[in-house]
């Protein structure tokens, strides 16, 4: 059994927490490509550009290749905007880790560290729509250390906080794709409140829905 440890975030770990970030998200895109080919209208373009195609040429490998080319096509763009959301992320609050969550005493950021390698981020601050609950943020484990009971330990260790620094909840949002993620906080105790699609029109085209979860900090008796 690997041992690990979870530690405060120093200014030594930056650049490895943001590329654990960074390969940690980039992990969805080929479920983010499956989710907005599964939508109804986009297998009915797809079938309607294949039986065009093969009427039309009346050849099988013209319209197969032609399917072929757009979703590989398809893949490169939501790659590309995927990214820009990444990047969006690292010029954000993982630009300054330190003066975003080390320097108040309300928020945090700690890794997980194996054999001095550091293999795990999660992050706490304020809600911007509650301040009386903590947002559990940039949970992320790297791929070949998952199923140790990090990310648990992680939800504990901020549940730990919050109820140290007096929240009344700790919240946090996960994307549609993000399932097993969404079956570990719930084992956790955190329950599913709510749910809706980004409001954009590229939201509304793929059904992008975000799910909220929470975790109520029951006062002590």
């Amino acid at each position: 059994m690997v041992e690990y440890k979870i530690r405060s975030y120093g200014g030594s770990d930056y650049e490895v927490v943001r590329d654990l970030f960074s390969h940690g998200m980039s992990e969805y895109v080929p479920g983010v490509c499956i989710h907005v080919v599964m939508r109804p209208w986009v297998l009915f373009v797809i079938t309607c550009m294949f039986l065009s195609l093969l009427f039309s040429s009346k050849s099988l490998i013209l319209p197969v290749l032609a399917i072929t080319l757009t979703l590989a096509l398809g893949r490169h763009f939501l790659g590309y905007c995927w990214r820009l959301y990444i990047d969006h992320c690292l010029k954000e609050d993982l630009q300054d880790i330190q003066k975003t969550y080390m320097e108040d005493q309300s928020s945090h950021f700690w890794v997980a560290e194996v054999e001095d390698n550091v293999v795990g981020t999660v992050a706490a601050k304020p809600s911007d729509e509650n301040q009386e609950e903590l947002q559990l943020k940039r949970m992320s484990v790297r791929k070949d250390f998952r199923g140790l009971g990090i990310a648990k330990a992680f939800s504990r260790e901020v549940i730990g906080f919050a109820r140290q620094r007096g929240y009344r909840a700790v919240v946090l949002n996960t994307l549609m794709v993000q399932r097993e993620a969404q079956r570990m906080y719930e084992s956790v105790g955190f329950r599913k409140y709510t749910e809706y699609v980004l409001p954009t029109v590229y939201g509304n085209l793929v059904n992008f829905t975000i799910s909220k979860y929470r975790y109520d900090i029951l006062p002590e008796k």
